[in-house]
């Protein structure tokens, strides 16, 4: 059975973007992947978050943006099929 993912809208050089990175990774570690995506690389990802980044999600669902929130992400995480 493949781990749940996490995607994480971002763009090069984002600061905010690192902070949560940097915190989310080894909260998920062993327990779901992060897939960290350019909205850059995409006019409609520019569009959809332009400046409001970054931005975590869960199987399509809003997680959490701008900074770590470590309850969102438990509440994300307890919500998952065992």
């Amino acid at each position: 059975m493949s781990r749940p993912v996490f995607r994480v809208y971002s763009r090069q050089g984002c600061h905010l973007c690192e902070q949560l990175l940097e915190e989310l990774v080894p909260r998920l570690r062993g327990r779901a992947d992060v897939e960290v995506v350019d909205i850059d690389n995409r006019p409609e990802w520019v569009e959809a978050y332009g400046m409001r980044i970054p931005v975590v999600e869960l199987d399509g669902e809003f997680v959490c943006q701008y900074h770590f929130d470590a309850a969102a992400v438990a509440a994300a995480l307890q919500r998952l099929p065992r």
